[in-house]
């Protein structure tokens, strides 16, 4: 089990850059691989990046590579998200979620645990 909180939204101009963090209670951070997913007002949640157990592998949706950076602290069992160069479609509610099993989940199903999420604004 895994409690998660996000924080580190805001409302910011385009081209501003944004850290997102997510905080996990629990023992055993290192059993989970971590991804981060986002909602735009009317649309499914998609899938941002994911990072797995130790950190050496992640991976991107095309539309934020390059511009995004998933990362981890196990040490202080967190997980990040360096937002850089952002832009107006940009603009949802960011989650993280853990998973145990899938190290290169890209889909919801594949996540059993989820934070409240934290609303990212970018203006034009």
């Amino acid at each position: 089990q895994v409690q998660l909180v996000e924080s580190g939204g805001g409302l910011v101009q385009a081209g501003d850059s944004l850290r997102l963090s997510c905080k996990a209670s629990t023992h055993s951070f290192t059993d989970f691989v971590m991804g981060w997913f986002r909602q735009a007002p009317g649309m499914e949640r998609e899938f941002v990046a994911h990072i797995n157990w130790e950190g050496e592998n992640t991976d991107y949706a095309d539309s934020v590579k390059g511009r995004f950076t998933i990362s981890r602290d196990n040490t202080k069992n967190t997980l990040y998200l360096q937002m850089n160069s952002l832009k107006p479609e940009d603009t949802a509610i960011y989650y993280c979620a853990a998973n145990y099993n899938f190290p290169f989940g890209k889909v919801e199903w594949e996540y059993a645990f989820w934070g409240q999420g934290t609303q990212v604004t970018v203006s034009s």
